[in-house]
């Protein structure tokens, strides 16, 4: 153990702007955009956001405030924003992921950072840097945690890593000296959770414990700052997050390369609104069927292989196969599967097709197999399918899925997918949101970029 904790702490107290390389800041520029277009159509769309709403309102946690939540026309208090823009931001299950760690860095640390950036009348350049040092924090402590051995015990690393990485962009933001970051962390380590349970019946839990995460992480460095003792060591102690989420700690990944080596920019983006183990497959699938002029009639069958971890998340044909609800779908790589098999293509409104005889009977020609070749990789998220037909067997290997760093999309391709997500709910307003996302240092304070994202 190497005080992973207190380093982590230091890093994000000493963090600078003009510490961080213009392609780290353009990259981190570009996520929060890409998370943001997510969180709007939520807003509008998602179907657990009402009861989220109606929850606050209960409990009269729904006062006004000075921050947004994307999409909506009020503001409110911080914490609710944090809760709120980290909840809708992954309902859709578009935003982005880290792969090394199997993780979501923007859906918990987007939403602390302008939620405690508004607060505090933060600039553009303030709340960008704290985007990068809780990037940084989450997605280092998520490969810390072995996320392959983390999902086995049942835990959700972009809700558990998530809080921590909220913390670091909260404390930022709040100036916080590297102790209080310490004590920050240590109030996460209480606060880190969220379970694999919502796998068995599609529940809304993967969405809300997202966004709790975010609010938490707020409410850790809000703490910090009022001179709270939060314990230490939350990292690598004891009863620490290394000893009680995983069977195979890697306690040197949390601070390898700190300040030189950037997770960030190991941040990929999704092209389809569903779990990334799914993405690889349905890059094959579409691809295969292009090439070979596939029609769903000609099939026979579709074996697709994948990682462990996606067999975990997606690849039980008992509760799978033939989801009903949207989560069911986004973690179903047979629904998916059979989706890009019947259209060539997926996107967020193609969940009408939920239920569709058509689809169900695509699913029904899927296998979906752990296959060894994908183990022991770095990055887990590889697939194999394997398509018989009346005229011959078509197999496609990909090692990765398309929006990996390797093959990240090109800027129009990300506006691109903005402006789908956001013209419905923020109309011809969308665009110049986006330009003001996307250039957001220039921005004294940095309301005056977020105000535009309302509705």
């Amino acid at each position: 153990m190497a005080q992973e904790t207190a380093t982590l702490a230091a890093y994000v107290a000493d963090l600078k702007y003009d510490d961080i390389p213009p392609e780290v800041l353009d990259r981190a520029k570009v996520l929060t955009l890409d998370f943001l277009g997510s969180a709007i159509r939520a807003r509008r769309e998602a179907e657990s956001t009402p009861s989220v709403v109606n929850m606050l309102a209960a409990l009269k946690l729904d006062a006004a405030g000075e921050a947004t939540v994307f999409g909506d026309s009020r503001t409110w208090t911080p914490a609710v924003a944090a809760l709120l823009n980290g909840t809708m931001g992954h309902s859709l299950d578009f935003d982005d992921t880290h792969a090394d760690s199997s993780l979501h860095p923007s859906a918990p640390v987007v939403p602390a950072a302008f939620a405690v950036g508004e607060m505090v009348g933060a600039s553009g350049r303030e709340v960008l840097t704290a985007i990068v040092a809780g990037y940084e924090v989450c997605c280092r402590l998520g490969n810390a945690l072995d996320p392959t051995s983390h999902y086995a015990r049942g835990f959700h690393p972009t809700a558990t890593a998530g809080t921590y990485g909220a913390a670091a962009a909260a404390g930022k933001l709040f100036g916080l000296s590297e102790q209080q970051l310490v004590y920050a962390f240590g109030v996460s380590g209480s606060q880190a959770a969220g379970s694999l349970q919502f796998l068995v019946n599609g529940a809304w839990n993967k969405r809300y414990q997202v966004g709790a995460s975010a609010m938490n992480g707020v409410i850790a460095a809000t703490l910090a700052k009022n001179d709270f003792v939060g314990a230490i060591e939350s990292v690598e102690g004891k009863h620490g997050l290394l000893v009680g989420y995983t069977d195979t700690p890697h306690h040197e990944k949390a601070v390898a390369g700190l300040g030189t080596t950037y997770e960030t920019m190991k941040i990929g983006v999704k092209p389809y609104p569903s779990c990334r183990y799914t993405h690889a497959a349905i890059d094959a699938i579409i691809a295969l069927r292009r090439e070979h002029n596939l029609t769903p009639d000609q099939v026979k069958r579709v074996e697709v292989g994948l990682h462990r971890n996606g067999i975990t998340l997606t690849g039980d044909a008992s509760t799978k196969r033939h989801p009903t609800s949207i989560v069911g779908g986004q973690f179903s790589m047979f629904f998916t599967g059979a989706l890009a098999l019947d259209q060539g293509r997926f996107g967020w409104d193609d969940y009408t097709r939920l239920g569709d005889s058509a689809i169900n009977s695509l699913a029904d020609k899927f296998d979906v197999v752990q296959d060894d070749k994908l183990e022991g990789r770095s990055h887990p998220f590889g697939a194999r399918v394997t398509i018989t037909t009346e005229d011959g067997v078509h197999e496609r290997m990909h090692d990765d899925p398309s929006g990996e760093p390797t093959s990240f999309p090109t800027a129009q391709a990300m506006s691109d997918k903005f402006i789908t997500l956001a013209r419905p709910v923020l109309s011809s307003r969308a665009q110049t949101f986006a330009d003001a996302i996307l250039s957001l240092e220039r921005f004294d304070r940095v309301e005056q970029a977020t105000a535009l994202g309302r509705a």
